[in-house]
């Protein structure tokens, strides 16, 4: 049997389910670019990943091989099986149009919140108010000072991650669309999901 693979293109969105004990690996393409990564549970969707419970549980921003990812109700929803960067960003919820009009004066621009609606709009998930994602790949950088700072991602081409369903999931994957600073290395590129 063939495992499911798709080529997600630069600017847009997929969903797809993954069944308990099913990995998935996310892969940067070109590099330097993110994949804001959202998932709920098949069941019940009012349980989904949370990367603020993630980090409570885990104590922590840096996840390594072995760390479970939680949900809203601190139930583990995925482990990390590999990772080959070990930089990704849990505190930036998904860009929306509405940013890109505030940070760079653009309009109805395309934004990782649309492209997730829309993946999980086809499994009958309603659009919630704002997707909390975890960033794969996004490089964000805590000062000492407290100010926060999107650098270039650390990923090079073919760079990816492993994680593991530790239940039914739905889960939807934006190639992130923006281009206007260093968080994709100011153009945005492909990103590859696999079933494996």
């Amino acid at each position: 049997m063939i495992n499911p693979k798709w080529r997600i293109p630069a600017t847009k969105g997929l969903g797809f389910k993954l069944g308990k004990g099913q990995m998935v690996r996310v892969t940067d393409v070109d590099g330097e670019q993110i994949a804001d990564f959202v998932a709920y549970c098949a069941n019940d969707t009012s349980e989904r990943l949370d990367p603020s419970v993630t980090m409570d549980a885990l104590r922590t921003m840096k996840v390594k091989p072995g760390d479970i990812l939680y949900s809203n109700k601190y139930r583990p929803l995925l482990t990390l099986m590999a990772d080959t960067v070990g930089q990704h960003d849990f505190i930036n919820s998904a860009c929306r149009s509405e940013m890109y009009e505030v940070l760079y004066n653009k309009q109805n621009h395309a934004s990782c919140y649309h492209n997730l609606n829309q993946a999980i709009g086809e499994f009958g998930i309603p659009a919630p108010d704002q997707h909390y994602t975890i960033n794969l790949f996004m490089n964000t950088v805590i000062h000492p000072s407290g100010q926060i700072s999107i650098e270039r991602p650390l990923s090079k081409a073919g760079d990816f991650i492993e994680l593991r369903a530790e239940m039914d999931l739905i889960v939807a994957v934006s190639a992130c669309p923006c281009a206007e600073s260093a968080c994709n290395g100011f153009v945005c590129t492909p990103i590859d999901v696999e079933i494996i």
